[in-house]
């Protein structure tokens, strides 16, 4: 009965559907990628606010920013080149390329900072955003009261003043919470050099049930001892209580 309802199909026929899938494919591909860009050029228009997309000026700062800046009353005496922020405002090149070196030019932000040398010059700066300048570069407000060192939580941080970047110079950032029970990295290395064939450092850092191993088998014949300094040394091996060396 299903067997005479067979349709048949040459190559031809076949062939002629596969292209209008494929093409199918492409305008629908095409679609999709142009209904995406249209959103970001109409954000980057829309957070643009000069006339070039690719040049962005830094707003003057506030009068309460300003106070930190060099003045007749406070009586210092600074290379206007060497003011930094927010005593200088600067424009950038939006289209730079990531992490290469390239020259600004920035002006004294307001009339009543006071410096030596022109008040127009350039710097030189590292195209970045704010947000990815290291560790070093940046001060973030930290937590009080975490309670794992596992714990991650939300702060804002805010480059040196010294340092040009792009985008918000404060900046929201997750940190690992850095808490700690009073353990000593230096102390805890000093105990597995001298005293670690007894698990004497296996007990100061509250592995109480390796320390006993290794007392009774004096350190694994010393072979537990050595992997035990290695890995204090390395910070591999910590308290027990998951808190960090301090």
């Amino acid at each position: 009965m299903f067997g005479s309802q067979c349709v048949r199909l040459n190559i031809r026929s076949a062939l002629l559907i596969v292209v209008c899938f494929f093409l199918n494919g492409i305008k629908f591909t095409s679609t999709a990628h142009n209904h995406m860009e249209v959103p970001t050029k109409s954000e980057n228009h829309k957070n643009s606010t000069n006339s070039n997309p690719d040049y962005l000026t830094i707003s003057s700062p506030s009068q309460t920013e300003l106070m930190s800046c060099p003045t007749e009353a406070s009586g210092e005496t600074v290379e206007c080149k060497q003011l930094p922020f927010p005593c200088i405002k600067c424009s950038f090149n939006l289209s730079c390329i990531y992490g290469k070196e390239q020259m600004v030019t920035c002006s004294v932000a307001n009339p009543h900072v006071v410096c030596i040398g022109p008040r127009d010059f350039q710097r030189s700066m590292i195209c970045r955003y704010c947000w990815q300048t290291e560790a070093w570069e940046h001060t973030c407000i930290l937590k009080d009261g975490c309670n794992s060192a596992n714990q991650i939580y939300l702060t804002n941080c805010s480059v040196q003043p010294d340092l040009l970047c792009l985008g918000a110079r404060t900046f929201p950032k997750r940190l690992r919470c850095n808490w700690t029970h009073g353990y000593r990295w230096s102390t805890a290395l000093f105990i597995s050099i001298t005293l670690g064939g007894f698990g004497a450092d296996r007990f100061y850092l509250g592995h109480w049930q390796e320390g006993i191993g290794k007392l009774f088998s004096f350190g694994g014949l010393g072979v537990w001892t050595l992997i035990d300094v290695i890995l204090i040394s390395l910070h591999y091996l910590g308290p027990a209580d998951g808190s960090l060396y301090i």
